[in-house]
């Protein structure tokens, strides 16, 4: 069952809601600057070489160091989204309006695409790399690896920081979040890039003035993100039951 719920302009465009969506700003500018950055400094220590192991490596820790520091100082504020996927798997599982994932789209959007402005100047005008197929790997193919990757973190975004019974999980969300991002770059990162993330990829695109394969990374990562709140937020929070008052458990 389905729980979207559009919501209305005073609930999505009140204080609280614009402190949030500062917040989604500000914590994913500082994601995609580390994230996009460990990429630039790879370029630039190794004179544009081709990604080896260990280059894949470095970057998917930073991914994974940077989206859990991202998610730690926005998580008390806005949730900690960072990502339009995840936005859009929590609405899917009626954890936010639709509205109000919009305002948190545009905000995500801003702050990859202001972090990749940011690197340009900084770093002396470099290219900003962006997300590619690799050689053999077709538009079909990449879309899988972009769905089942994104729905990893997404069904790990419910799990631990979502789900009403997650207990002491919630305490280390933030790891579990950034942990199967790293993990996920170093699966899909030699074929999809290993995204997950609408913003992550439209950021540099825009920097670059490159959108080849941009399309990609919207369609390959909103689809596994309403995968997963369908299946977590709808299916197994869904089917949650009350404690009947009459009984009594320890």
């Amino acid at each position: 069952m389905v729980k979207i719920d559009f919501g209305s302009i005073n609930d999505s465009f009140n204080l609280a809601s614009i402190k949030a969506y500062v917040a989604e700003f500000i914590a994913t500018l500082v994601f995609v600057f580390a994230g996009v950055g460990s990429a630039i400094a790879y370029n630039e220590v190794t004179k544009d070489a081709a990604l080896d192991p260990a280059g894949l490596v470095a970057v998917a820790v930073a991914h994974a160091f940077a989206l859990f520091v991202g998610v730690s100082v926005a998580a008390n504020i806005s949730g900690g989204h960072l990502n339009p996927a995840v936005t859009f798997g929590l609405a899917i599982g009626g954890n936010i309006t639709i509205l109000t994932g919009i305002f948190y789209w545009i905000s995500q959007l801003l702050g990859s695409i202001v972090a990749c402005l940011l690197l340009s100047f900084v770093t002396g005008k470099q290219s900003i790399p962006t997300h590619g197929l690799a050689s053999g790997v077709g538009a079909i193919e990449g879309i899988v690896f972009e769905i089942v990757a994104t729905f990893g973190l997404v069904y790990t975004v419910y799990a631990t920081a979502a789900d009403p019974k997650k207990g002491s999980l919630g305490v280390i969300a933030p790891i579990a979040i950034g942990f199967i991002v790293g993990a996920n770059i170093l699966a899909a990162g030699p074929f999809s890039g290993g995204s997950m993330n609408p913003a992550r990829s439209f950021g540099p695109a825009v920097a670059s003035g490159s959108f080849a394969d941009n399309w990609i990374y919207w369609v390959g990562p909103l689809i596994g993100g309403g995968l997963a709140g369908l299946i977590y937020g709808d299916v197994f929070i869904g089917s949650y039951a009350a404690v009947p008052a009459a009984e009594n458990y320890p």
